[in-house]
């Protein structure tokens, strides 16, 4: 039996649930449920805290879990112990780990944090950034409400996960340089584990609703003189299907294009000739 860690709150819970429905397994109906079984694919679901997910994976409890890359990287394991690597990104809950002062501070770049207090709740990946880098500042360990540090005076600046960064200018700070960390939900594994017939199921079906999530099918006829140039702008992942018409010198194309991409390949395909296009969205793949 496969068992799986969820997000049992936060913003990556309801994503994160509907991506595992979509992929064909059963989730919790109420969030009051802590646990749910699908006998048919004979797999646990288990609703966890997303900060406890990698620990659980890591020491073998739980088979993989979802979570963020952030809350990942800041799990410490026991001395000796193992730890949880990530297996794929999931493309959901996006965010990225970076610093902020106050908008009057003097401290409006990264290289002016040498020797400043630093609020955050994630100590690891901040401590580890500071060693990486040599720069020396005072870690102080938050566990909520990392924006109002600097305005109540126990730190000078603060680094925190951002996802818009509204509530950040809303506390009166500024974000200074780059992101420490790109963050979003990721699959995770234990490290060194060997992948189990389970787990490749469970990592083809998310990759699958990634793929039909990210690109639609485009049906569209060309003349075959100018098949080469459309297909080149519709390689599809594979490469186009292209099947001859009864109308001579015609062929119907089929290929899967980037839905961000649609309406342009196909004010292309129209300035080059080709003609009844239709865009249809796919079912997840099997990939």
């Amino acid at each position: 039996m496969l068992r799986v860690a969820v997000p049992n709150k936060g913003v990556l819970s309801e994503p994160a649930a509907a991506m595992l429905a979509e992929s064909g397994y059963r989730q919790r109906r109420t969030s009051s449920e802590l646990a749910v079984y699908d006998p048919e694919n004979d797999t646990e679901f288990f609703y966890l805290r997303p900060r406890d997910i990698a620990i659980y994976v890591a020491a073998g409890t739980l088979d993989v879990g979802i979570t963020g890359r952030d809350m990942l990287l800041e799990t410490t394991p026991p001395e000796g112990g193992h730890v949880a690597a990530e297996v794929m990104p999931l493309g959901f809950g996006r965010s990225s780990f970076r610093f902020a002062s106050p908008a009057e501070s003097p401290v409006d770049e990264v290289a002016k944090l040498e020797g400043k207090r630093i609020a955050t709740a994630y100590p690891g990946l901040l401590q580890r950034f500071l060693d990486e880098t040599g720069m020396k500042a005072a870690v102080v360990k938050l566990d909520g409400a990392v924006e109002t540090a600097c305005r109540l005076g126990v730190a000078d600046a603060v680094c925190d996960v951002v996802e818009t960064g509204t509530t950040l200018r809303a506390a009166g700070l500024r974000i200074i340089g780059d992101p420490v960390l790109a963050s979003e939900a990721v699959l995770v594994g234990r490290a060194g584990a060997d992948e189990v017939p389970a787990v490749a199921q469970l990592r083809r079906r998310l990759q699958g609703v990634l793929v039909a999530r990210r690109y639609v099918m485009l049906d569209y006829d060309c003349p075959n003189d100018l098949l080469g140039q459309a297909t080149a702008r519709t390689p599809g992942l594979e490469g186009p299907t292209v099947s001859p018409l009864q109308t001579p010198g015609w062929s119907a194309v089929r290929a899967m294009v980037l839905k961000d991409d649609t309406n342009r390949v196909m004010d292309e395909l129209w300035e080059l000739g080709a003609r009844a296009i239709l865009v249809t969205s796919i079912a997840a793949s099997r990939i």
